[in-house]
């Protein structure tokens, strides 16, 4: 999606047309950051051994919360929020070497024979991978839906601030691994200077917008003020 488009309006009357692509690119991240936990949970880095039903089973609650925010932070409606139950990235299915060369952008390489993509040592990396890219991109598709909605920095950096705790739990479970404050730096460094290049094309004010949520998201998430995030664990 151009930024150009998705950024067309700031009132909150994002059209149902418009609100779909931006919550499809929320929700794609969000079902690379489960299917990678799902790997990681079962332990063995082997793909038969896992279960995404099995893995969400016992996060219901966790996945809900975040869906809420989700909700919020894009005023999204309930028609556009459905598009996460069609996806099907949420329900129980396999998790095939193919996924997680996608979620990891083909870095670490495609081996021949391509079999080998499911060797446990290129699986682990392309989930170390994935997590730290999926994640990013949940970060840019939060902020340019709630900038698209018109929510206000204080807000949506807040709601944003709650989801992503959730996100790294789900990304890497049952470990200290990747914080909200590793995701909003990668965001900034990988995101921003695309978008606030003067060749860009993005319009002034959605410019301004992501100057004003990089900074509320430095308050918040890097605990340069009230509502402190912890790191995930």
């Amino acid at each position: 999606m151009a930024l150009t488009r998705s950024l067309e309006w700031g009132d909150g009357r994002v059209p149902p047309a418009r609100a779909e692509p931006m919550a499809r690119a929320v929700f794609a991240a969000l079902g690379g950051v489960v299917e990678i936990g799902a790997v990681r949970a079962a332990g063995t880095w082997l793909l038969p051994d896992v279960s995404v039903g099995a893995f969400l089973e016992p996060r219901q609650e966790d996945l809900g919360r975040l869906m809420e925010g989700v909700r919020v932070v894009g005023r999204f409606s309930g028609e556009v929020m459905a598009v996460a139950d069609e996806l099907g990235y949420f329900a129980d299915h396999e998790v095939p070497a193919a996924s997680l060369l996608l979620w990891s952008e083909g870095i670490a390489g495609l081996p021949e024979p391509v079999e080998r993509l499911e060797e446990p040592e290129l699986v682990r990396r392309m989930c170390r991978i994935g997590a730290d890219l999926q994640l990013t991109r949940l970060l840019q598709a939060l902020v340019t839906a709630a900038l698209a909605a018109g929510t206000e920095p204080g807000d949506g950096a807040a709601g944003i601030a709650g989801i992503l705790p959730v996100a790294c739990g789900l990304a890497e479970p049952g470990r200290a691994g990747i914080t909200p404050a590793d995701v909003h730096r990668v965001w900034r460094v990988a995101h921003l200077p695309g978008i606030l290049s003067p060749a860009s094309g993005a319009p002034e004010w959605g410019k301004a917008g992501y100057r004003a949520y990089d900074a509320e998201l430095e308050r918040v998430v890097q605990g340069e003020g009230p509502g402190t995030v912890r790191p995930c664990v």
